[in-house]
């Protein structure tokens, strides 16, 4: 074809030159000339509007779309779809098939958005087109990336059986290190505010605070480009400063924090434009739902991530608060102190408690099992003589079992320990949300009975095959490193686990748009 067309071209300009003056020659051929311009580029490879890039060609037309690839082309996709909604002429071109693709670079109002460069991670791309959106719509973004996670069966980080759907976890984790900004209010006075105590039974809060406060990476001083607000508070320390010693009084607490709440919605926008359903405390009290029952949309609509994990009371809601851990720190400087328990050969003991007799639990546990089988080791606050021959951490990692009844409360530090000790958790504490129940699958690594069933609490251990145990054991195993706080955060551990709970809280609010 393109040979005739010479030919033709030829016989024209032989023509031309025979039969026409100079004037007319000239015109003619820059006619000719332009028209031949013309045929050239349109005998391209790819579009002129996507010359401006030509790197080597990896990919033929008909191979499928890898990683790296779909996501530039789905996001030119969706930024496309933006602007031909909006007022904004320029528009993307997008590519015809792969190769196309391979060749070019997004552009969007003049601007490089996502860049196919060799040097530039999967990651880096991300990154930047997510930083580039709104927060709103870096969470829809982020919501749509989730649902179509990646398939993960050899990830050395992630012990599948622990999770619910361990895809869906680290996919979800990965757009919450890539995304995820939160802003803390400078407001509120020590040591009820910005001050973490880091020691007993009630740290976890104080641990969380002294992370996230410490970290750069996810902390932002532009309220604007935050998904979150911290409130930060301590449930402990608002106890200890506030509440009269036998007074049983718990509204003065409650009260400080709704005036507390109340000063910021009237200094900042930012609580009024979402009801507080982006803002998040953690607070690890016994006490520390009751702080929060003055003020209605404080404990209906934030994201709370409290140890007091009930369900009956109407203030923790599944689904959408956190349940925290809790952890028992008895040296800040150490946090993991004595980690570690025997192997499953040399636990001789099928069951363990030992503790204070408080709430209506532990005492029907001990009235039904002390004293009354040498395999249900149940004792109030262990007896000198015993501890003696086997401390309390010693019995634990010389236990098969590890019995953690609730006490006041339906959380308890125990169920922690417990793993810290590689010892299977045996919660006995109905209406408990357990914790980070949310992505973590409890039923492979503990055993939860209910209240009614205590005296059958043999029969239901014993029916657990050796098999059985030895999974739900090295589950256990496999499941401390996200129990740990680390002094510099590591990944999955304690802090980014909590986080990534109330992360997915948040992410739960974004409305997906109704397909057409």
């Amino acid at each position: 074809m393109r040979e005739k067309m010479y030919r033709w071209w030829h016989q024209i300009l032989i023509f031309m030159i025979f039969r026409l003056n100079w004037r007319r020659l000239f015109l003619s051929g820059v006619i000719i000339t332009t028209a031949g311009i013309l045929l050239l580029l349109s005998s391209l490879p790819y579009p002129l509007t996507l010359w401006d890039l030509s790197p080597s060609l990896t990919y033929l037309a008909h191979e499928p779309l890898d990683r790296n690839t779909a996501l530039i082309y789905n996001t030119a996709v969706r930024a496309n779809d933006r602007l031909a909604t909006s007022n904004v002429g320029t528009r993307i071109v997008l590519p015809k098939n792969v190769a196309e693709l391979n060749q070019s670079r997004i552009v969007v109002d003049g601007e490089s958005n996502l860049t196919n460069t060799s040097d530039e991670t999967t990651e880096t791309k991300e990154k930047r087109y997510t930083e580039s959106l709104k927060p709103d719509e870096a969470l829809l973004y982020a919501k749509k990336e989730i649902e179509k996670a990646s398939m993960v069966t050899d990830d050395p980080d992630l012990h599948a059986p622990l999770f619910h759907n361990v895809s869906s976890f680290k996919r979800s984790y990965e757009l919450m290190e890539l995304i995820l900004k939160v802003y803390i209010y400078g407001e509120g006075r020590r040591p009820i505010f910005h001050q973490p105590y880091l020691r007993g039974i009630y740290a976890s809060e104080g641990w969380f605070m002294r992370l996230l406060k410490g970290n750069k990476k996810l902390v932002t001083s532009d309220p604007e480009k935050a998904h979150l607000f911290y409130l930060p508070y301590s449930a402990r320390q608002l106890a200890r400063a506030l509440y009269v010693p036998n007074s049983h009084n718990l509204k003065p607490l409650s009260i400080f924090l709704r005036d507390y709440v109340n000063m910021l919605a009237a200094k900042y926008p930012f609580w009024n434009r979402s009801h507080g359903s982006d803002h998040f405390l953690a607070g690890c009290h016994d006490w520390g739902s009751y702080t929060l029952t003055e003020h209605k949309e404080l404990k209906e609509h934030s994201i709370k991530a409290l140890c007091n994990a009930d369900s009956s009371e109407g203030i923790f809601i599944a689904g959408k608060d956190v349940s925290l851990p809790e952890t028992t720190i008895r040296n800040p400087n150490n946090p993991h102190r004595n980690l570690g328990g025997k192997r499953v050969s040399q636990r001789h003991i099928l069951a363990f408690f030992a503790g204070k007799m408080h709430g209506r639990v532990r005492p029907i546990l001990r009235k039904t099992w002390s004293g009354k089988d040498n395999d249900m080791r149940i004792y109030g606050a262990l007896p000198r003589k015993v501890s003696q021959t086997l401390t309390y951490a010693q019995h634990m990692k010389s236990s098969k079992f590890c019995l953690c009844p609730m006490g006041y409360e339906v959380n308890s530090p125990r169920i922690v320990e417990a793993i810290y000790y590689e010892c299977v958790p045996v919660i006995i504490a109905d209406n408990f949300v357990l914790p980070l129940s949310d992505v973590l699958n409890w039923s492979s690594f503990s055993v939860v009975v209910g209240e009614k069933d205590i005296p059958k609490l043999k029969e239901i251990l014993l029916a657990i095959t050796l098999r059985q145990y030895q999974k739900m054991q090295t589950n256990v195993r496999m499941l401390q490193k996200h129990f740990l706080w680390n002094p510099v955060p590591l990944k999955y551990d304690m802090f980014h686990m909590i986080l990534h709970s109330i992360w997915a809280s948040r992410l739960n609010q974004i409305q997906m748009p109704e397909s057409s």
